[in-house]
């Protein structure tokens, strides 16, 4: 049995939210009794890595940090089954409260897409029984698991990478993020946004964050600093988004996450006919990989990317394993490291 516990000093009980040092407040303040109290005797070294908090009626309650999963405990994190927290289904009903008032048909729409953006850009997502009108997604209710993703920017962790996406004119060349998943992608793209859109030689930058999860939105504000010159769309589908950008906002650069479908890669097309930079991801764990598939392999094929990142985990999460031009050269020599912290809380 391993438990991490606080430190004899550290054993206080905590009383105010504000004291905990790793957790975002409105992290906290979603829990409450027994639940809450837990989530406050975790470590402060395990706190600054959680990614994900997950929640299971009737089940333990399940931290993910990077690279690595613990149960919570009364005292904190645990490995051991039998000390682990059991999730009550009022726990779920408490947070649910917490983030609709006490309303909770005034979830209805998110709820239809399956999870709810708070104050801070983190994420909840749902599951319970699923409401159906004329065969399509009304609703959640009976909402049984919640999967608490926290919004964790790194500022600066793009800045090893930035100088071999610049042209001289100041603009991205068109590129392609490959990741496997929880390795780091969001992440580093937000970073690249925020780099190319600052500074006095900025460039306008248009945003279509499908799943909130770029910009992190509540109620249509950025909650994460993506730069001065970004324009976004949430929760729009990509294809339409980034038409809907050009014809509105003229950016010179289209940021987008996970392309995949036929009609991402006609809207990539017609960015390209129309004079704008794109730089977006894909899931993959390498260029060879992603090349087979029908709608991106086709434009890897036609060699519209000008540069391809390819993230991994060989130094552990965040490496940058391979920087390649469109004619698949090489143009890192070894993998490197985006941050001296780990940044796969949303990747």
């Amino acid at each position: 049995m391993v438990r991490i516990e606080l430190k004899p000093a550290e054993k206080q009980v905590r009383h105010s939210s504000d004291e905990i040092a790793g957790l975002p407040e409105k992290i906290v303040e979603l829990f409450s009794g027994r639940l809450k109290q837990s989530v406050l005797n975790i470590p402060e070294q395990v706190q600054v890595q959680v990614e994900e908090i997950r929640l299971r009626a009737a089940r333990p309650v399940i931290i993910r940090t990077w690279g690595k999963e613990w149960l919570l405990g009364e005292s904190g994190v645990t490995d051991d089954l039998q000390h682990a927290y059991t999730c009550q289904q009022r726990d779920i009903q408490v947070l649910v409260n917490q983030i609709s008032g006490g309303a909770l048909y005034s979830l209805q729409e998110e709820l239809r897409h399956g999870f709810v953006t708070i104050p801070g850009g983190h994420r909840l997502g749902f599951t319970g029984q699923v409401v159906l009108e004329q065969g399509a997604v009304k609703t959640i209710t009976n909402l049984t698991s919640v999967n608490i993703r926290l919004a964790r920017q790194v500022k600066g962790c793009a800045r090893a990478v930035v100088p071999y996406l610049k042209q001289h004119d100041g603009l991205p060349w068109n590129t392609l993020i490959i990741s496997p998943p929880q390795c780091g992608k969001t992440t580093l793209l937000r970073d690249i946004i925020r780099i190319f859109s600052s500074g006095r030689q900025g460039v306008q930058v248009g945003v279509v964050d499908e799943r909130s999860e770029i910009a992190g939105c509540y109620r249509g504000v950025p909650q994460l600093d993506l730069g001065i010159r970004v324009d976004v769309l949430d929760r729009c589908p990509k294809a339409q988004g980034m038409i809907m950008l050009v014809r509105s906002m003229s950016p010179q650069v289209i940021a987008t996450d996970e392309i995949g479908r036929p009609e991402d890669a006609t809207a990539i097309w017609e960015m390209l006919n129309a004079g704008v930079r794109v730089i977006t991801t894909v899931h993959g764990s390498s260029l060879g990989e992603v090349i087979n598939r029908p709608q991106v392999g086709h434009l890897i094929k036609q060699r519209i990317f000008d540069r391809y990142i390819v993230l991994g985990r060989s130094l552990g999460v965040g490496t940058v394993e391979q920087i390649l031009d469109r004619f698949e050269k090489k143009l890192l020599s070894m993998p490197l490291r985006l941050s001296s912290r780990e940044v796969g809380s949303s990747g």
